[in-house]
């Protein structure tokens, strides 16, 4: 979704070497920071872009620079089978996950999609129960799921009132159905093939969505009328801002941080993206913060952090390696 996906990251040894103190907070800030911003970056992209075909430009052109980056430190082109298997994955993350955020937020504030994208994980949990190993959830992690959902239907009870509109209520059901859909693409990255080198992969996975971004936009006519010069300056600032700090800056941040420091670590940008994402949606572009919206985001996010440490004790995944713009 814009990231992203919430809380697993693939196990990395970290590495012997023991980086400086600097380098681990200035990754740890381009995380946190950068991809917590990519929320509010989308609400200022489509304003004057139409949102599936603004989607397609953003994954077609990371991708293509991941691409050339991964050729260029000598990765192989992907097989067949890998391209195939990453235009699977690629559909449910980013068509389905991401393509849901972009749509969504033309009437729900960024903040709010943030928050509930965070709710990833409950929905691995139940996948996982319902379709993968069969492990029936433990009393914590059934308490933890309950709790998950209470916090969603506070704050998407919230949409339907005067001060969102009544688009907003179905804008958020369809965040969710988005959420679903990264829940089941991460599941199905577990046994796809992909490449050994991991720019290659994303680049992969970000080639084919952003080409089916773009063809569901043209789907649904946002081609008919659109032209380069109505977009203001603000959209196309806030494009190369997704491209090149959300994809290369971020990523890059995130890939290292994995080899220097544990998953464990790394994972908590999924606690704070959504609070850096309220809070600059409340900063610079007036979305409301009310008391409703603190409260069941404090609700959602301690489910979630139940939920990975519960899952984690009992091997149920609550993620996949993001896949990031």
């Amino acid at each position: 979704m814009s990231s992203a996906s919430p809380l697993g990251a693939p196990s990395h040894r970290p590495d012997p070497a023991d980086p400086s103190l600097a380098r681990l907070l200035l990754a740890f800030a381009a995380v946190y920071l950068i991809w917590g911003s990519t929320y509010l970056a989308i609400r200022f992209a489509i304003e004057t872009m139409p949102p599936f075909t603004m989607a397609g430009v953003r994954f077609l052109s990371a991708g293509a620079l991941l691409y050339l980056w991964a050729r260029s430190r000598g990765a192989p082109n992907p097989t067949r089978r890998q391209v195939r298997d990453g235009a699977v994955i690629g559909a449910f993350l980013l068509l389905g996950g991401n393509g849901a955020v972009v749509w969504a937020e033309q009437w729900v504030p960024s903040g709010l999609v943030a928050l509930l994208v965070a709710t990833v994980p409950l929905w691995m949990v139940l996948i996982d129960w319902g379709w993968g190993d069969g492990e029936r959830p433990s009393i914590g992690v059934a308490l933890g799921l309950v709790q998950g959902l209470v916090g969603v239907a506070w704050l998407t009870g919230g949409l339907q009132g005067e001060e969102f509109g009544p688009r907003a209520m179905v804008g958020g059901v369809v965040v969710l159905l988005g959420a679903l859909s990264w829940a089941v693409g991460s599941i199905v990255a577990r046994t796809a093939q992909a490449p050994a080198a991991p720019r290659m992969a994303t680049a992969t996975q970000m080639l084919a969505g952003g080409a089916m971004l773009l063809v569901v936009g043209g789907g649904a006519g946002e081609w008919s009328g659109f032209a380069p010069a109505q977009v203001s300056a603000a959209s196309w600032l806030a494009l190369a801002y997704l491209v090149v700090f959300g994809a290369l800056v971020g990523y890059s941040a995130y890939i290292w941080l994995l080899g220097v420091t544990t998953a464990a670590r790394v994972s908590t940008y999924a606690y704070v993206n959504p609070v850096v994402a309220l809070v600059l949606g409340w900063a610079l572009a007036d979305e409301p913060l009310t008391p409703r919206t603190l409260g069941a985001a404090a609700v959602i996010l301690s489910a979630v952090l139940i939920l990975n440490r519960l899952g984690r004790r009992r091997r149920v995944p609550v993620g996949a390696r993001p896949v990031r713009s």
